[in-house]
């Protein structure tokens, strides 16, 4: 009785802490995706790495694919509806915290049930105070690495050099970049979180395969996504695990490959605020996070729609994928195209 006990604590441990470590992570690649699904080719697919396996997204549902301990893919879809269609939540800069927060809870929701679903823990589940630790952990987490201690170190640096106020803040979004790329570097030295990263590989060729053969499709066929989609064309049928499997792990929508543009714009931003104690400056950047996010997802939004230079512009921060996408195997690949096809409705 005590080691059943002490595996299932265990259990409950991992849920929380893969919650924790996932946090910074977990809504920036679909905020980023929900922004780039207005790209000029219309093809309203993304996703994220879940624990053992993928969240899609297609042009109404959210279709989740995990990789059960017996071997079995567990399959489950949900609505994709957003506030953002309708004022006020549409209107430019608010649509973009809106889009956040719900992204937040999508992400939060899937990471939960894989999590059930991927180690087997169908007699205990996580309770809303387990969440709530996590949420609160996370949020600090967040705070604490990527707002408090750029400042501080920031600081620091300047009152030694005697820099200036701009080369300070210059000094701070910098640090903040250099520290959430160790970030990732490490959590990725984590066996549960690089299998996380393969997933995240394993969803970046599913969709470049899915796009490119869409694109060739929509060029012979001379039709929009949604004009094919309603003449239930049978795109999936073509794609295999092997197929996919060549495709690139870099993908140009990724969320990750936007921070250098939130970073910027803190800088800009952060800059307006001025001087003054570190509690005020912490709780200033705090309290601004929402135009920084609401600035940065009308750049994706543009950028998006910029053919070619939004692409270059984009091409210097894509290299940052290679920290958070390793190489899949064929059956995490299996997952991914499963998640897929759940949220074009191509399988139940």
């Amino acid at each position: 009785m005590r080691q059943i006990k002490i595996k299932t604590r265990k259990t409950k441990m991992h849920k929380i802490m893969h919650k924790i470590w996932m946090t910074p992570m977990t809504a920036l690649g679909l905020w980023a995706r929900n922004a780039e699904n207005l790209d000029i080719r219309k093809i309203p697919v993304g996703g994220q790495a879940v624990i053992e396996g993928v969240l899609m997204k297609g042009p109404d549902l959210w279709g989740l694919a995990v990789r059960q301990p017996d071997g079995r893919i567990f399959k489950d879809r949900w609505g994709s509806s957003s506030r953002t269609k309708s004022y006020p939540w549409k209107l430019p800069f608010l649509r973009g915290v809106v889009t956040m927060v719900e992204m937040m809870g999508t992400g939060f929701r899937a990471l939960g049930k894989s999590a059930e679903v991927a180690l087997g823990d169908s007699e205990e589940e996580l309770t809303k105070k387990d969440l709530c630790v996590a949420i609160v952990v996370g949020i600090a987490a967040v705070v604490g690495l990527f707002i408090a201690l750029p400042l501080w170190l920031s600081e620091v640096t300047t009152n030694f050099f005697s820099l200036s106020a701009g080369a300070r803040n210059a000094l701070e979004g910098v640090t903040r970049g250099v520290i959430f790329v160790a970030y990732v570097a490490v959590i990725g030295l984590w066996k549960d979180i690089e299998q996380v990263f393969r997933y995240h590989g394993a969803e970046h060729k599913t969709i470049n395969a899915f796009e490119d053969m869409v694109f060739e499709e929509m060029a012979l066929e001379g039709m929009a996504f949604k004009d094919m989609a309603s003449e239930g064309t049978d795109l999936e049928n073509a794609l295999t695990p092997r197929i996919i499997a060549a495709k690139s792990r870099i993908h140009p929508r990724c969320g990750t490959s936007f921070l250098l543009i939130a970073i910027l714009i803190g800088i800009a931003v952060f800059s307006v605020v001025g001087g003054g104690g570190i509690l005020w400056r912490i709780g200033s950047r705090v309290a601004l996070l929402p135009l920084v996010v609401g600035i940065s997802y009308e750049i994706i939004r543009l950028a998006s729609k910029s053919g070619f230079v939004g692409r270059l512009l984009m091409a210097p921060v894509l290299s940052l994928q290679y920290l958070t996408t390793r190489e899949p195997d064929l059956g995490q690949i299996e997952i991914a195209l499963a998640s897929l096809n759940v949220a074009l409705r191509r399988e139940e």
